[in-house]
């Protein structure tokens, strides 16, 4: 039952809760605050909303569209919250409709959507994300941005913005409560297929590592493509969100090369947050809010392969006890700065909900 003392809440998406950004932007925290919403589209209700997906699934996609266009002719009232969104064909005329019938409009983007001009090629050519992006910043009375990156950006544009995090729930991961090497050294990676040639960054650093040491890599992702000459030791593992929450405990140290460039600053170091919530020792490039996460971290911020090499290397030879510091280090930060609780009072002011209709009030 919704609450009565709550404004209504819309929410539109491209993807459902297995989509990655839809999960940890929306429902993680309708969960965590116990909230429901009046209505929620999230578009095909998949991972995905690109033109692959939109073109094997037709029937869902016609419908997505005509319900769309059904609720834009009434007056939605409340609060209407667009993640990225709400339909993947429209160029923001849609979302544009869906502001004008609320009382209040809020923009979440937790991406550098607005440099995607669709160099890909395709659909996406034709209906390109960032001029839908730069048109929805200007249009809705608050922006939510994902990192102070974007925030920045959409402040040229938008009447209001705050920066919310990513989040993780530290409870939901399994932490490390040793940190003695395993034999071989197990270094982890986790995140899509579409991101893992981000690992090719380091292929020299891994192999000369596990040169020197036996380490090998594991992988938990939904991909299977060849990573060259990484395959030789990596252990791939199929993706699943309750994977991603205890199995990094069992790892010595998580990756996230990154490289240099305007849509990956963009980005909301996700992975290394669930390092940290797992007490996972981390490596990470230096790039956007990774600095910003390694640093509140303690972990190396390596730039060049022999950086890369040598961060490492330091954290194998280190002691167990240094690298359970480290860990530490790492889920205080996460609980302090990147947690649902740490963020919660904020999202919930921000999308309208009192603090009588969240999960943990006195009422």
């Amino acid at each position: 039952m919704i609450p009565a003392s709550r404004p209504s809440l819309h929410v539109f998406m491209p993807y459902g809760p297995a989509g990655a950004s839809a999960r940890v932007r929306v429902y993680n925290w309708l969960d965590h605050l116990g909230v429901d919403t009046d209505s929620l589209h999230p578009y095909l209700g998949r991972s995905k909303a690109d033109p692959a997906t939109i073109l094997r699934h037709p029937l869902a996609a016609l419908r997505a569209e005509t319900d769309l266009r059904l609720l834009i002719r009434h007056e939605l009232r409340g609060t209407v919250l667009v993640h990225r969104e709400a339909s993947p064909l429209s160029t923001g005329a849609v979302e544009s409709r869906l502001f004008a019938a609320a009382d209040r409009s809020l923009y979440d983007f937790d991406d550098a959507l607005q440099w995607d001009w669709g160099e890909m090629g395709g659909l996406r050519a034709l209906v390109p994300k960032a001029p839908k992006a730069i048109r929805l910043v200007q249009e809705a009375d608050m922006v939510v941005a994902a990192n102070q990156m974007l925030a920045d950006w959409a402040s040229r544009w938008a009447r209001e913005v705050v920066c919310i995090p990513s989040c993780v729930d530290p409870n939901r991961y399994q932490a490390k409560d040793f940190h003695a090497l395993h034999d071989p050294p197990r270094l982890g990676w986790i995140g899509s297929s579409a991101s893992e040639r981000y690992l090719q960054l380091i292929a020299a650093p891994l192999l000369h590592v596990h040169r020197r040491t036996g380490a090998r890599l594991s992988v938990l992702s939904s991909g299977d493509a060849s990573l060259g000459p990484l395959d030789a030791i990596v252990d791939r593992i199929d993706w699943s969100e309750a994977r991603a929450q205890f199995i990094a405990s069992g790892w010595d140290i998580g990756l996230m090369p990154v490289p240099e460039g305007l849509y990956e600053r963009g980005k909301s170091g996700y992975k290394l947050l669930e390092y940290g919530a797992s007490k996972l020792p981390a490596v990470g490039s230096p790039v956007g809010v990774n600095d910003e996460i390694l640093r509140a971290f303690g972990c190396p911020r390596p730039q060049s392969p022999s950086e890369w090499v040598e961060a490492l290397l330091d954290l194998l030879h280190a002691s167990d006890e240094r690298r359970h510091e480290v860990g530490e280090q790492e889920r205080k930060a996460v609980e302090e700065g990147y947690s649902y609780s740490a963020w919660g009072p904020t999202w919930a002011a921000v999308v309208g909900i009192p603090r009588s209709a969240t999960k943990g009030s006195d009422n």
